[in-house]
């Protein structure tokens, strides 16, 4: 017998009374009735209630014992009272009788209770993470992590994937996020990058003639936190395919992410086959790349309305002939809400730094008129074109917003979220996927005024590479697709450019010449001209994964050792400063800014 338990906390049952057994744990609970002193032991599998009465010489050591103390109990196992029975744990229906206990490891005064669902401070929170994973919530979203990447590995087998594991020391790439960069010892003034993403190395496995890989693996960027992205580093499924269109991709994808969430969790998929929607419908309906579909509301454009000669809402006028567009959002039956819901959603947008979000609500006397403080502006064609543009009826309120098109996608997107959930319209017990598709190849940067790539520089282009009008290249679309689940994006893929000549091309649009490419991407562009197989993939994010199954708002609930806001680890003090030996060996000197 192990000399530290014969069974761990969640494993006895009625059928072990009358067993003498060994308990190790941590001391999660004390609940003392004076003569009898009840002990919630606790491990990794769960909690089993120990008792000790007062006659047992061990029972004044116990007593004072702090909690979170680790012990090994030596007790026999012997039914509850039926008026104890907690339904709520496995170990429910027996306790342990204790007959004597060892201290394994002590414990001081601690900083946060374990046994508590109460908020901390980041601060404490990730000072102490090794307290803070003990507690039962996060403890549990971290195995559950553990099961699902386990899950994800065992199906992408099934699909017919090898996993294999591509280099963490590589080079920079003048695309995507901030490097963290790793100075070389032994190439002085040089500097390696950690990856970003696999993305190299993965379509070279491909041209190496392996036809189906994946890894769990790890990517760095120096980015600020948010709440669905960890500063630093993250965890994404890296797959790519070998002679594959966009679709084979996409049925890899939807079939394994239903396996994923139908798995793990209890809440319902809205649809099996995940809806595509192109990049510029998505930006229009929605506001956003990343729209959440399990909200009704859509957006729509009126811009044109505000031309006509019986509309005189003079601002919206002006603005639109200036240039600004007016969408709308049409929010159902919302004739008896009151005036204070309205005004909450105008000053709401105000808040946000928009002009505010104008409103009527559409009503019938003699004929079909519109009800708020725009109303009056509105003829009543008028007010049946965008009742016929939106499929309004009598009884419905039309929200209206006036801006350049980015401010406007903006607002929109946002108010449309917020209005969604003031209505209560958001189903929080489903899962909503969607392919976002078609996206602009290249985009127009707003400062510089400059083209630049838009998602992946390699991608390939949409239509036949001899007739692709590099004239217009804002025009051209990609086979880039965006995977998103409930307004969260999973991740980002692209069928992949192999053709070393197209590639040349479109980099020169985005203004590196040949020297230029060949210099920055020599593996890429090498590998490439000998002999490359059409491609494609894409690399789910598994944080967000586990995020949404354990239905988290923060990235950080999902990670064992996240860092903080300003990417610091309180746990380890990283980063942390090196001494004068050490920068001397790796021939650097620090002139740090003032």
């Amino acid at each position: 017998m192990n000399k530290y338990r014969s069974h761990n906390c969640e494993e006895l049952r009625k059928k072990d009374v009358g067993k003498n057994v060994l308990l190790s744990g941590w001391v999660n609970k004390k609940r003392d009735h004076g003569n009898l002193l009840f002990l919630d032991l606790r491990d990794n599998y769960g909690i089993t209630q120990c008792i000790i009465d007062k006659e047992n010489s061990n029972f004044k050591e116990l007593e004072k014992i702090q909690l979170e103390t680790v012990i090994k109990i030596n007790g026999k196992v012997i039914n509850r009272s039926k008026e104890t029975i907690n339904k709520e744990i496995l170990t429910g229906e027996i306790e342990v009788s204790i007959n004597s206990f060892d201290v394994l490891g002590t414990c001081k005064e601690l900083p946060l209770p374990v046994f508590s669902d109460q908020e901390y401070s980041e601060e404490i929170r990730l000072k102490y993470r090794f307290l803070d994973l003990r507690r039962k919530k996060i403890h549990e979203n971290i195995i559950l992590r553990s099961k699902v990447i386990s899950f994800i590995r065992s199906e992408m087998g099934k699909f017919g994937f090898l996993e294999f594991q591509t280099p963490i020391l590589t080079s920079s790439s003048p695309e995507g996020a901030r490097d963290f960069l790793v100075p070389s010892r032994l190439n002085p003034g040089k500097f390696y990058a950690l990856p970003q993403a696999p993305q190299q190395f993965k379509q070279l496995i491909m041209v190496s003639g392996f036809d189906r890989y994946f890894q769990i693996a790890p990517c760095f960027r120096d980015e600020d936190a948010r709440a669905d992205r960890s500063p630093g580093e993250f965890y994404q499924l890296d797959l790519e395919m070998s002679f594959v269109e966009q679709d084979d991709v996409f049925n890899v994808v939807e079939n394994l992410l239903i396996n994923v969430f139908k798995k793990f969790s209890n809440k319902k998929l809205i649809s099996d086959k995940f809806p595509r929607i192109p990049f510029k419908e998505s930006m229009l309906k929605y506001g956003t790349d990343k729209p959440d579909l399990r909200n009704p509301l859509i957006i729509n454009d009126i811009t044109e309305i505000f031309l006509r000669e019986d509309v005189t809402f003079e601002i919206f006028k002006k603005l639109v002939k200036s240039g600004s567009k007016v969408r709308c959002i049409k929010t159902k039956n919302t004739k008896d809400k009151p005036r204070s819901f309205f005004d909450g959603v105008d000053k709401w947008a105000k808040d946000q730094g928009a002009s505010g979000l104008a409103y009527f609500t559409i009503e019938q006397d003699d004929k079909i008129c519109a009800k708020g403080p725009v109303g009056k502006f509105f003829s009543e064609e008028a007010l049946k074109e965008i009742m016929d543009k939106t499929q309004a009826e009598v009884g419905d309120s039309i929200f209206l917003a006036c801006d350049k098109q980015n401010n406007l996608e903006k607002i929109t997107s946002m108010a449309r979220e917020k209005i969604g959930r003031d209505l209560n319209l958001i189903d929080e017990n489903t899962f909503a996927f969607c392919w976002i598709i078609d996206y602009p190849m290249f985009e127009l940067n707003d400062q510089t005024k400059k083209i630049q790539f838009s998602h992946n520089p390699f991608s390939m282009p949409q239509g036949e590479k001899d007739k692709i009008n590099f004239e217009k290249p804002l025009e051209i679309l990609a086979y880039q697709y965006d995977i998103v689940c409930n307004g969260i994006e999973l991740s980002s893929g692209a069928i992949r450019n192999h053709i070393p000549e197209l590639m040349y091309k479109l980099f020169a649009i985005a203004g590196y010449n040949k020297k230029d490419v060949e210099e920055k991407f020599s593996g890429m562009i090498n590998a490439l001209s000998f002999g490359a197989p059409p491609h494609g993939g894409i690399a789910p994010g598994i944080d967000r994964i586990v995020m949404l199954l354990a239905n988290e708002k923060n990235i950080r609930e999902v990670t064992m050792f996240p860092m903080n806001q300003n990417a610091q680890d309180l746990m380890m003090n990283a980063p942390s400063k090196i001494n004068d030996e050490q920068l001397k060996e790796l021939n650097l000197s620090l002139k740090l800014k003032k």
